[in-house]
């Protein structure tokens, strides 16, 4: 049973490699000629792109929300080692509102810096909040430079687009996400609602890929919202779904601690 799970923990580590050295082998990987030209055209009160930058408010709800639920969990002493990730994700997406509106205003490679930092920024964020909180052992400090270092990957990925336009490492943080995650906690044992709700969530990330891919498609048959516009509510939804179950398992890990001191003194009495 030992060997089994310690090659099962291997398995993150061999196919990181794997997508890193697929990636060298293919090339730099450029952005799309025709990127910045967005199907949503409408001006709405003197904003341009005005779907495309208002359904970034769904981000920034779910900051909110994340930024109450940590809030109620601190003055509640019930953070855990994964709690500083957490408090990054919440920012992050509140970073993500603020950025990708910037961006969708006025669409250009300089802009689009600070829409595509806080979504790096978001995914290794999470990357250490759930490596955190499955990892058997892990404690407060080793979580902490976890993040600092995934932290700093996020930046990395983000400057090497810009200076060089290739967007390998960008690219690899986001399919990592999506990959390392889930199989995170499978290998750990995560519980049921925790691995349903991230799958949910990676699923809908995946779905808010590719409405992106579908943007004029999209608005040509639905004539009032665009794919990309509908990226961004998806997106937002996903990261509603990461803040809530996180919330949910932390109580749930509360209750359960509290029903075995009752045990525990009802035993004992």
């Amino acid at each position: 049973m030992k060997t089994g799970l310690h090659i099962h923990a291997l398995l993150p580590s061999l196919i990181s490699i794997l997508a890193v050295t697929a990636l060298l082998l293919h090339g730099p990987v450029a952005q799309l000629t025709h990127y910045h030209e967005f199907a949503d055209q409408l001006e709405w009160s003197g904003i341009p792109h005005a779907i495309d930058v208002l359904t970034n408010i769904g981000f920034a709800l779910v900051a909110m929300l994340g930024s109450w639920f940590l809030l109620e969990k601190y003055r509640q002493g019930d953070t855990g080692v994964a709690f500083p990730a957490y408090c990054i994700f919440t920012l992050s997406l509140a970073a993500t509102a603020v950025g990708s509106s910037y961006y969708h205003l006025a669409p250009d490679d300089a802009r689009l810096f600070w829409d595509r930092l806080p979504i790096a920024i978001a995914c290794c964020s999470l990357l250490a909040a759930v490596r955190a909180a499955s990892l058997p052992g892990m404690d407060a400090r080793k979580a902490f430079m976890e993040l600092v270092l995934l932290l700093i990957a996020a930046l990395m990925s983000v400057i090497w687009w810009q200076q060089t336009g290739d967007l390998r490492p960008y690219l690899l943080i986001q399919g990592l996400t999506l990959v390392l995650i889930p199989l995170w906690q499978w290998i750990w044992k995560a519980g049921l609602a925790d691995r349903l709700a991230f799958g949910a969530a990676m699923l809908l990330y995946v779905a808010a890929k590719m409405t992106e891919m579908l943007d004029g498609q999209i608005l040509q048959q639905l004539h009032v919202i665009s794919g990309h516009s509908i990226k961004h509510l998806l997106a937002a939804l996903a990261a509603g779904l990461i803040v809530y179950r996180w919330r949910a398992h932390k109580e749930t890990q509360t209750k359960v601690h509290m029903q075995k001191i009752v045990v525990h003194r009802q035993t004992a009495s």
